[in-house]
């Protein structure tokens, strides 16, 4: 292979939906994945090479990912990919990837139970953030549950992940499972919230994913239900869909992740200030956001001590790396090629950011095929649910 010039642009294929259905945490992602790029161009690049990043629109189709990951490769030569978000997407864009010996960054939470070489996880794992939901959830309001979620993998996994958990609860009950298209509207909702509104579960798990969100909690606002009583519990609800629901829809419900925009270290605050710089006050961090952003500073900085992004050469630089992310310090697991990441249980205040109800105060391992999880170090935030549900952080 013919070496190129220490000045030559460092080319990077770059993957996500700016439209479709899950366009919102698409563009979140490719923004977070910017932000890292602008950063590293401005601290002088990658041994003195600006990173360039070759910028497809998957449209929020697994199909469209598989083409355009075989293009990134063959035709524009990157060997790095940093992309995807539904389960669907990565699937399709994995056989590829291995074919070609090439590497892809993740930046989404998923349902585990995978490993590729030629991946990186940087997204949650279910021990991350199931596990934690599962524990606050049945703690605070009760084992018997109702799941709803998108018709596609990580619903139907994430589900039955759930269902183990809340199963070693004393007095759990299942009271329903119910799945909707991707483009699922209110009106696809509402016979599923009669059904919940009939059957008084203590808490609903959503995995319902991209603009169907907006969609499933007006409709529970619609139904007259109190989250007070019956919240919604999710692991795909963040800032971002929020943003697309009427002020206040999401008040009182949860979310699991290890990111939110209201976490107050001064990392995250100076995070948080560059990107608005960049681009304005109308776009959403969230949990996929900030993934996308600090994996390429860890892509970076293993290049740096690799001379090259040839998957062989940059993997061992790249497992065990950290890296300071807004979320606090982050490191590649050597064995599975996930994140040690901290996991968060966050309740939506009115103006649709995160109260942190419960953090862990040290990263916490990923374990992909949930062989052995706890719950890590939690410290209590917030312990009043109810008084504390209508007022901002």
């Amino acid at each position: 292979m013919t070496q190129v010039s220490n000045k030559d642009p460092l080319r990077i294929g770059v993957l996500f939906s700016q439209t479709g259905a899950t366009s919102r945490i698409g563009r979140s992602q490719l923004q977070g994945t910017l932000l890292g790029i602008e950063e590293v161009n401005d601290a002088g690049g990658v041994d003195g090479r600006e990173v360039v990043p070759v910028i497809y629109d998957a449209q929020s189709d697994p199909r469209v990912y598989a083409t355009l990951a075989e293009r990134l490769i063959l035709e524009d030569r990157v060997n790095t990919i940093f992309g995807c978000y539904m389960s669907s997407s990565r699937k399709a864009v994995i056989p590829i990837i291995e074919r070609w010996n090439k590497l892809l960054f993740y930046p989404t939470l998923y349902e585990g139970f995978e490993f590729s070489n030629n991946l990186i996880y940087t997204g949650a794992a279910p021990n991350q953030n199931s596990v934690q939901l599962a524990e606050y959830m049945t703690a605070n309001f009760g084992a018997r549950a109702y799941l709803i979620g998108s018709d596609y993998i990580y619903p139907w996994e994430s589900n039955r992940i759930m269902k183990e958990l809340i199963q070693q609860r004393p007095n759990s009950e299942l009271l329903g499972e119910r799945y909707v298209k991707l483009d699922a509207t209110e009106i696809d909702f509402e016979p599923i919230l009669m059904d919940i509104k009939a059957r008084q579960p203590d808490f609903i798990f959503s995995t319902i994913v991209g603009d169907s969100t907006a969609s499933l909690y007006q409709a529970y606002a619609n139904a007259g239900l109190d989250p007070t009583r019956m919240p919604i519990a999710s692991l795909t609800t963040s800032e971002a869909e929020i943003s697309q629901m009427l002020p206040g829809a999401a008040a009182g419900h949860f979310t699991a992740a290890p990111y939110f925009q209201s976490i107050r270290s001064d990392v995250n605050q100076r995070c948080l200030e560059r990107f608005r710089r960049r681009f304005g006050h109308g776009c959403m961090p969230n949990l996929c956001w900030e993934a996308a952003y600090f994996q390429i500073h860890l892509f970076a900085n293993a290049f740096r001590l690799a001379g090259s992004d040839e998957i062989n050469l940059l993997l061992p630089h790249l497992l065990g790396s950290e890296f300071t992310a807004p979320q606090g310090r982050v490191r590649i697991d050597e064995r599975n090629h996930h994140t040690c990441l901290y996991p968060r249980v966050g309740r939506v205040d009115v103006n649709g950011q995160f109260v942190i109800m419960r953090e862990a105060t040290r990263a916490v391992h990923p374990d992909p095929y949930l062989v052995t999880h706890s719950l890590g170090d939690w410290t209590v935030k917030l312990p009043n649910l109810i008084n504390d549900a209508q007022e901002g952080p």
